[in-house]
């Protein structure tokens, strides 16, 4: 059985999200667990900070979101009816990285699946706040989802790579498994960015994919974001997948100088791995 964390603010961009994990999960025995977080700002917080369950306030916010919590899980159940699926609803006061972080830990989360939180351009995807948040400081395997996807059977993952640094092999097992689900094959994508001593990892990646159908691609002297979007043009894929090597990894996909936002230039899911 597998647990799988869908945040959600009730937006239409997380509800898509959501609907994603379920069509992506079909014929598997599941629990979601389907996390609301409620940080209020300005003076409604110290009132919820120092307010005791049954205060007008902290039982106002509580029972709205109970209700629109209870509708998300209907919703989830008429949507996914014929499936060994169960839904876990929880409503959490505190800081989204504070609250996922504990039931990661708390219910051993195999994957995160959420929106992308954030404008979406013709052209790109800005990832929000809080997405940023989960993928810097939350360390367990992400699918962040572009504003209005709709899931498409998965054929081929790309798994975009750099080679400078070694990365245990287990740190791929989660696309390992998900290739062998949906029977797909897997591009892996060498990016040297310029003329570096690279690391022996290329073998250690060959042996983990060893069972499956694997092809090798390389692109020198090109930055990560321009690559990416150059191979999902040419050959198509629906889930890609990369290493999250903390602000090395941000930097490279930030456009510009606004560090509060990832304009991630594909619009296909990420699948974002931790070392």
């Amino acid at each position: 059985m597998k647990n799988i964390l869908l945040p959600t603010d009730f937006s239409e961009n997380s509800k898509n999200a959501i609907k994603y994990a379920l069509k992506f999960f079909e014929g598997e025995t599941c629990t979601f667990h389907i996390l609301n977080t409620q940080k209020p700002s300005g003076y409604i917080t110290a009132e919820v900070l120092s307010s005791e369950p049954g205060s007008s306030v902290y039982e106002g916010i509580l029972r709205e979101n109970k209700e629109k919590l209870k509708k998300m899980v209907t919703f989830c159940e008429s949507f996914s009816e014929k499936e060994n699926f169960t839904f876990v609803p929880k409503i959490d006061f505190d800081d989204i990285v504070a609250a996922v972080n504990q039931i990661v830990v708390q219910h051993k989360i195999d994957l995160i699946v959420m929106g992308t939180n954030g404008a979406t351009g013709a052209k790109e995807i800005i990832f929000g706040s809080n997405t940023l948040k989960i993928i810097r400081n939350v360390y367990c395997p992400l699918i962040v989802i572009p504003e209005g996807y709709s899931f498409e059977k998965i054929d081929s993952v790309l798994l975009s790579l750099n080679y400078q640094n070694d990365v245990l092999k287990k740190t791929f097992e989660v696309v390992l498994a998900i290739v062998k689900k949906h029977k797909a094959a897997v591009k892996i994508l060498d990016i040297v960015e310029e003329d570096v001593e690279v690391s022996p990892q290329q073998n250690h990646i060959k042996e983990v994919f060893k069972d499956v159908t694997c092809e090798d691609f390389k692109l020198m002297n090109i930055p990560i974001p321009l690559a990416v979007s150059a191979f999902v043009q040419l050959i198509p894929v629906q889930l890609h997948a990369t290493v999250a090597r903390r602000k090395s990894f941000i930097d490279r996909f930030i456009f510009g100088s606004d560090t509060s936002a990832i304009n991630y230039s594909s619009r296909i899911p990420l699948l974002v791995l931790h070392e």
